[in-house]
Order: structure tokens, then sequence, then C-alpha cells
């Protein structure tokens, strides 16, 4: 099967397959949607919150909305996965009614999920056919592809459900220390956050935190910090009536047109794009 890109209109749905020889992850990392990664073959490392995670097949990463995450360069590069990104509402997820079963996914910022061979069959059967309905477009595949991830996403929470809640261990003495600085950096993101700062706060060189920040996470120093602090912004304009200007720098922005400048950058929209049709005060 050829590698393929489908996005609904409305930004609920999308599937992506790929069957690469590199790396290479969508440039969004910051949406609206959950995120259901199944790597079909092959080794990725999945930076989420602050946790580099080794993906091996067969492994399942879901990642709750407005989560920052990235994949990052593997020893193997050659791969084949899967990724489906739906709105919470389409995941049967509506407000004051979520099935208990899928409780895992509004309590976690991420799940990894790694299945048993006997279940993997079901789930292989599930990815299969989510990718055949999006490459063949019958009459609506849209909503059949759909209905196929929401089986998947009640398959995985079953699972996490009998499993114990520890997060992944770290993979190396480097990959805890830069895990520290994004917990600090995700609990200061209000406040100056430059890399010569945080590299003096944890008594590293600016070379090493700029080179083994972005060897842990995929991302770069500035990459991260806008990240979180974009993150924040969006929920701001959503459920704040903040003016743009007080948000900016209330999450840790000099200006406002530099605001605006990383925050179209980040989401394909200007900040008042969130502000859901209300006015400013």
């Amino acid at each position: 099967m050829n590698d393929f890109h489908y996005e609904n209109g409305a930004g609920m749905f999308g599937v992506s397959y790929r069957k690469a020889k590199s790396h290479h992850m969508p440039t969004s990392h910051l949406h609206g949607t959950y995120e259901v990664y199944c790597l079909m073959s092959g080794q990725r490392e999945f930076f989420v919150q602050d946790r580099t995670i080794v993906m091996r097949e067969g492994d399942i990463v879901i990642v709750a909305p407005h989560v920052l995450h990235r994949t990052t360069n593997a020893a193997m590069p050659e791969h084949e996965r899967l990724i489906v990104n739906i709105h919470p509402s389409r995941a049967g997820m509506t407000e004051g009614s979520l099935p208990d079963v899928l409780l895992p996914l509004a309590e976690r910022a991420y799940l990894v999920v790694r299945l048993p061979l006997h279940e993997r069959i079901s789930v292989d059967s599930l990815t299969g056919g989510i990718r055949q309905e999006i490459a063949e477009r019958k009459p609506g595949f849209e909503h059949y592809a759909m209905t196929l991830t929401q089986q998947l996403l009640i398959r995985c929470c079953r699972h996490i459900g009998q499993e114990a809640t520890e997060p992944p261990a770290p993979l190396s003495p480097m990959h805890e220390r830069i895990s520290e600085i994004v917990r600090y950096i995700n609990d200061r993101y209000m406040e100056e956050l430059s890399l010569q700062l945080v590299a003096d706060r944890f008594y590293v060189s600016p070379y090493y935190l700029s080179r083994f920040f972005k060897e842990a996470t995929g991302f770069t120093f500035v990459e991260y910090v806008n990240g979180v602090r974009i993150k924040e912004a969006k929920r701001l304009l959503e459920e704040s009536a903040l003016k743009v200007g007080a948000i900016a720098k209330k999450v840790g922005f000099g200006s406002v047109t530099h605001f605006g400048r990383v925050f179209k950058e980040a989401t394909g929209y200007v900040p008042l794009h969130y502000r859901r049709g209300r006015p400013e005060p």
C-alpha cells in the first residue's frame, strides 16, 4: 500500500500512513485531537510530555490533545507506521457522558500500549481496516474509519486498565537529565528561559543542553519552550476573556508581535482564531 495522508476539512479526523527508510513526522505537534501512533514495524523513539519512549513493532502511543510530542531519531530508521488523529467528540468522549472504559484517555497525557501477541492480531485487523477505508474511499469511508478508531481506542483502554501505571523508565542518565529540564520548563514557561539561564540553573554548558535536548526530545530548546507557551496561550484564548497582549505576557513572550508570529507558525492560525467568535473586551 502506498503512503497517504487524509484529513477532513473540519480538522476532526485524519489518517496518515507511511513506510519509510528515514525519520519523518508531520510538522504539527500541537493539535486539538487525540493522536494514535501505531508502529507496525521497525523502531522509533517517541518524546511526549517529559519522557522519551522506545517504541517497537506493535506498540501504540495515544497522545491527548494539546500535549507536545515528536518522534526522534532511532538506531533503526526504517519503519512502518499509522497515525490517526481524532477529535474527542468523534472518539465517543462527549462532555458529561464519558464511557468508563475510556477514562484512561481523560486521565492521562499519554498512554503507551504494548499488547500481547494474541491481542495484536485483532488490533492489526482494526488498523488494517482504517488504512483500507482511507485508501479506497468508498461511500461512508470516513465514518467507517472513525468507528474502527473508536474500537481501537476501547481495546487499548481495556488493556491499560489491566496494567500498572508506572511511567516508562528513562533510557539513560542523559535522558533523565533532559527530563528534569523539560519538567522545569513545563513549570516555569512564564519566566525568562534562555538557553544560557537554564544551562546555568542545571550546571551544564549551553552546548551540552542544546545538543542533548534536541537528541532526547526531537525539539530544539527554543522550539520546545515556545511550544509550551503556545499550548497555554491556546487554553487562555479559549477559556478566558484576557486580551491577546495580556496572554502573550502571561505565557512568557516579550512582545505581542513575536507572540503572534510564533503562534501562527505553531498552529497555522492567528491567536484570535481561538477566541471562538468572542470579541475582545
